[in-house]
C-alpha cells in the first residue's frame, strides 16, 4: 500500500499529530494508499515554507527561461513515469486505465510544457498619456503564495492546471488534493524535487475540509484556486472575505450542461458525443452534458440510437483496455445518484435504461452505476435543475431552437453548452445567445490546455488554461513616471 506524507520544503514530513486516513479504490472499495492527514501546524509549516521561498526570490525573481527549464524537466519526468501515474490514477479514481493514459496524464504533461513556454512570452504594455509629460507602463507580478484546492475526478490534470501556471509566473504553491483521490497530486512532490524546484516552492498537504479551511484562511496565502462544489466554493469566498487581506479567487464550481440537438444534425455524431458527455468518468465531470434538449422531429430516431449505443457500453476490470465505464467515486456519492433517480421516478419520470446499481459480481464490491436516461421530465424537477454528478441524463423535447436555448439558460449553472446542427447560422445564433463559459458546436466536452476554461453564474469566477488562465495568476501593476520639469503646473495649479 502506498504511504503518503506531507511534502514541505522538498521533504516528506510526518504530521505534528500523526492522524491518517485511507484512499479506497472505488471499483473494489479496497484501500490503496495510507495518507497522513495534515494538522493545522502542518498547514502553517507548508504556507511558511512557501512564503519563505517566495520572499527570498529563489523562484519569484528567477528569470522566466530558468523557471521554464525546470518545469519542462518535470514534464519529462512525468512522461517517463506515465504508465505508473496512469495506473495510480485509475485505481484512485476508479476509472479505466485507458482513459487515464489518454487524458489525465498527457493533459498534465501538456500543462507543464505549455505554461512553461507561455511564461517566457509575458510582456508588459506602454500606455501613451496624451498631453502629459509622463511615461506609463503596465507590468505583471506574481501574487505570492497560491493555495490550490482540487477535486478527485481528474486529480493530476486539475492539479497541474493550477500548479503549472502558478509556478510558471513565479508564485509558490501549497496544494491540497481531495482526500478521495490524493495519490498522483501528492507524487508531484517527488517529480518537482527531481526536476530541481527550490525548497518551499511546491508543497502538498492532505486532508479534508478542516485542512482546506485552514489553508484558505491563512493570512500569508494571497490567492486561492479552487475546483469543486458550489457550497464549498461559497465557503472559500466567505473565508477569503473574512481574511485580514482579501484573497484573489479563481473558482470552478460545476455545471449542468445542456445538449441541444437540431433535426438536421449528424445524428450518429451527436449520439456518440453525447455519450462521452454524460458517461465520461461515470458522469462525474463538471462540464458533463446531462440535459438533452431534443427536437421533436427526430426524437424517436435519436432516442433509439442513443439507447442502443448506451446499452453497449462495457463495464469491466479497470486495467482492461476494453473497459469503458468508471466507478462512482464513493459509496456516499453512489447513494446520492440513486436518490436523485428514485425521486425522479416517484415524481413521474420514466427510466429508459439503467436506474439501479450493479449488483452482479464482481461489480457488487465497487460503486458501479450504469448510464441512466430519464424521460417525461419536467423543467422544475430536481434531476433537471441540480448537478447529480453521476451518469444520469434527462431528456426534454422542444419545437424551436429559441425554446431550447431558453431551457438551457434557465439554470443556476453556466459552464459548458453543446449544439448540434449543420446550419451555420443556427450555430452562430446559439453561440451568441447561450449563457455559458464554453459553447461546443458539433463537438462536445473538448477542453484543451491552450484554450480558456470556466463558467458563469454558479459555475465559477475567472478562467483556467490558455493565456487568459495564465494571467489569472499575475497581478497587474500600472507604473507612472513623470518626466516633466514643471511639476507645480502638472495639475493646473501654480504657486
Amino acid at each position: 500500500m502506498m504511504q503518503l506524507r506531507s511534502f514541505i520544503a522538498n521533504q516528506w514530513v510526518e504530521s505534528a499529530r500523526a492522524h491518517r486516513f485511507q484512499s479506497l479504490n472505488p471499483a473494489t472499495n479496497e484501500p490503496i494508499a495510507d495518507v497522513m492527514q495534515a494538522s493545522a501546524e502542518d498547514v502553517d509549516a507548508a504556507v511558511g515554507a512557501a512564503k519563505k521561498a517566495f520572499d527570498c526570490g529563489s523562484w519569484s525573481e528567477l528569470d522566466p527561461d530558468s523557471r521554464a527549464e525546470i518545469l519542462l524537466r518535470a514534464a519529462a519526468i512525468m512522461r517517463r513515469r506515465l504508465r505508473e501515474l496512469a495506473e495510480w490514477e485509475a485505481r484512485d479514481v476508479g476509472k479505466p486505465l485507458r482513459e487515464a493514459e489518454l487524458i489525465d496524464i498527457p493533459y498534465s504533461i501538456r500543462a507543464l510544457e505549455y505554461f512553461a513556454n507561455q511564461a517566457r512570452e509575458i510582456q508588459g504594455q506602454v500606455i501613451p498619456l496624451p498631453g502629459q509629460n509622463a511615461f506609463d507602463w503596465v507590468s505583471y507580478e506574481p501574487y505570492g503564495v497560491v493555495a490550490g484546492i482540487i477535486p478527485w475526478n481528474f486529480p493530476l490534470h486539475l492539479a497541474t492546471r493550477c500548479v503549472a501556471p502558478a509556478l510558471a509566473t513565479g508564485n509558490t504553491v501549497v496544494l491540497k488534493p481531495s482526500p478521495l483521490a490524493p495519490v498522483t497530486p501528492t507524487l508531484l512532490g517527488d517529480i518537482f524535487r527531481e526536476a530541481g524546484l527550490p525548497p518551499g516552492v511546491f508543497n502538498v498537504v492532505n486532508g479534508g475540509a478542516d485542512v482546506g479551511e485552514r489553508l484558505v484562511s491563512h493570512a500569508d496565502v494571497r490567492m486561492v484556486s479552487f475546483t469543486g462544489s458550489v457550497p464549498t466554493g461559497r465557503r472559500v469566498m466567505e473565508l477569503s472575505a473574512r481574511s485580514r487581506i482579501i484573497k484573489k479567487l479563481l473558482l470552478e464550481m460545476g455545471g449542468k450542461g445542456p445538449f441541444i440537438v437540431e433535426p438536421d444534425c449528424d445524428i450518429n455524431g451527436a449520439v456518440n458525443s453525447l455519450i462521452v458527455g454524460f458517461c465520461l468518468v461515470a458522469g462525474q465531470v463538471c462540464c458533463a452534458s446531462t440535459r438533452l434538449y431534443l427536437h421533436e422531429r427526430i426524437y424517436d430516431d435519436f432516442m433509439s440510437r442513443l439507447l442502443k449505443r448506451v446499452q453497449s457500453l462495457r463495464f469491466g476490470d479497470l486495467m482492461d483496455p476494453a473497459t469503458q465505464m468508471s466507478a462512482i467515486i464513493s459509496s456516499a456519492q453512489l447513494q446520492k445518484v440513486e436518490a436523485y433517480v428514485n425521486e425522479a421516478r416517484e415524481n413521474g419520470a420514466t427510466v429508459r435504461c439503467g436506474g439501479a446499481r450493479h449488483t452482479k459480481p464482481p461489480f457488487d464490491r465497487g460503486n458501479f452505476y450504469p448510464p441512466t436516461i430519464l424521460e417525461n421530465v419536467s423543467p422544475d424537477m430536481r434531476c433537471h435543475r441540480e448537478e447529480i454528478f453521476g451518469p444520469v441524463l434527462v431528456v426534454l423535447p422542444y419545437q424551436n431552437l429559441d425554446d431550447a436555448i431558453a431551457l438551457a439558460n434557465d439554470s443556476s449553472y453556466a459552464l459548458g453548452a453543446t449544439v448540434w446542427t449543420e446550419n451555420i447560422r443556427r450555430l452562430y445564433h446559439a453561440s451568441r445567445h447561450l449563457d455559458a463559459g464554453i459553447v461546443w458546436l458539433n463537438t462536445n466536452v473538448m477542453s484543451k490546455i491552450e484554450a480558456p476554461y470556466g463558467g458563469n453564474k454558479n459555475s465559477g469566477l475567472g478562467r483556467e488554461d490558455g493565456v487568459i488562465g495564465l494571467k489569472e495568476y499575475l497581478k497587474v501593476k500600472n507604473n507612472v513616471l513623470f518626466v516633466g520639469k514643471d511639476y507645480d503646473n502638472f495639475y493646473g495649479f501654480s504657486q
